[in-house]
């Protein structure tokens, strides 16, 4: 008995062997995703939250007068500063004033 593989082998193994490698690549690529996997030692990653103040301290009352005065300050600078026009990047490549349309002739 030989020890050649047979055709069906040959066959398996070209199939199977491009599907285990694309498999390994694209579990490699998922678990480099997972929370808690890194150069961190593993601990887990921080959470995102983007529901607003749900994560915020209440501010002291000396805190919170402070606040306000910066608050107060940076409105009274904002109102200072006068309104501008729109800016009209095309300005110098447009005409002034448009042109006429042109009429259409009467047969």
């Amino acid at each position: 008995m030989s020890m050649a593989p047979t055709n069906l082998a040959r066959n398996a193994l070209r199939i199977l062997l491009p599907a285990a490698a694309i498999m390994a690549l694209l579990t490699g690529a998922a678990s480099a995703q997972q929370i808690g996997v890194g150069s961190n030692g593993g601990a887990p990653m921080p959470s995102l939250s983007l529901g607003g103040d749900s994560g915020k301290r209440k501010l002291t009352p000396e805190e919170q007068e402070k606040q306000d005065q910066l608050d107060k300050a940076y409105k009274a600078a904002t109102s200072k500063i006068p309104d501008q026009k729109p800016a009209d990047p095309w300005a110098a490549v447009r005409p002034s004033t448009p042109a006429p349309a042109p009429q259409k002739k009467q047969q």
